[in-house]
């Protein structure tokens, strides 16, 4: 279901706010520009530090812009499995074709907890949901045997966007 270029998209803000009309802009030129798939609120659309209407409102904006062209994964990303689960649930009643969730971050889980968390939100999930490795950000890395857990586990759990610099990985 997911292949090829799947980027990120920014959230471009004005005035303090989120530019919505320059939102459909950046969705319009990844569209024509080829992308396989496109990721709104994500940690690189600045998914922490909007509210979670602006959240919301920014998946259900690039859900319409999409459909029928591409496929959405939506971030669902949060410290707090509570909201992630929340966040998953609207982004697929919005129509999400997927959600990416991140390791928690900030809060340092042991990797059962970050077991928990994941399997959390896969189990009241409806869409495949991409795990989000990134230490950099989250301090904590999900090891290969919490992935293989969480894969062996879960059907829900279907890829995972890898942002440990480990090229051998």
């Amino acid at each position: 279901m997911f292949y090829g270029s799947i980027p990120a998209v920014i959230t471009p803000f004005s005035n303090n706010e989120v530019d919505y009309n320059s939102f459909e802009k950046v969705i319009s030129f990844l569209i024509e520009k080829g992308s396989n798939g496109l990721v709104p609120c994500g940690t690189t659309g600045e998914s922490p530090t909007l509210s979670h209407d602006e959240h919301e409102r920014t998946i259900e904006l690039c859900i319409k812009e999409a459909t029928g062209k591409l496929p959405i994964i939506a971030g669902t990303v949060s410290n707090s499995t509570e909201e992630a689960v929340s966040l998953t649930k609207h982004a697929e009643k919005a129509g999400a074709d997927g959600a990416l969730v991140v390791t928690p971050y900030y809060n340092k889980p042991t990797q059962a907890g970050l077991y928990s968390h994941f399997m959390s939100v896969a189990d009241a999930a409806k869409v495949p949901l991409i795990v989000y490795d990134i230490p950099g950000r989250s301090i904590i890395p999900v090891n290969d045997e919490t992935l293989v857990r969480l894969c062996e586990n879960h059907e829900l759990i279907s890829g995972i966007k890898d942002a440990t610099a480990d090229i051998s990985r």
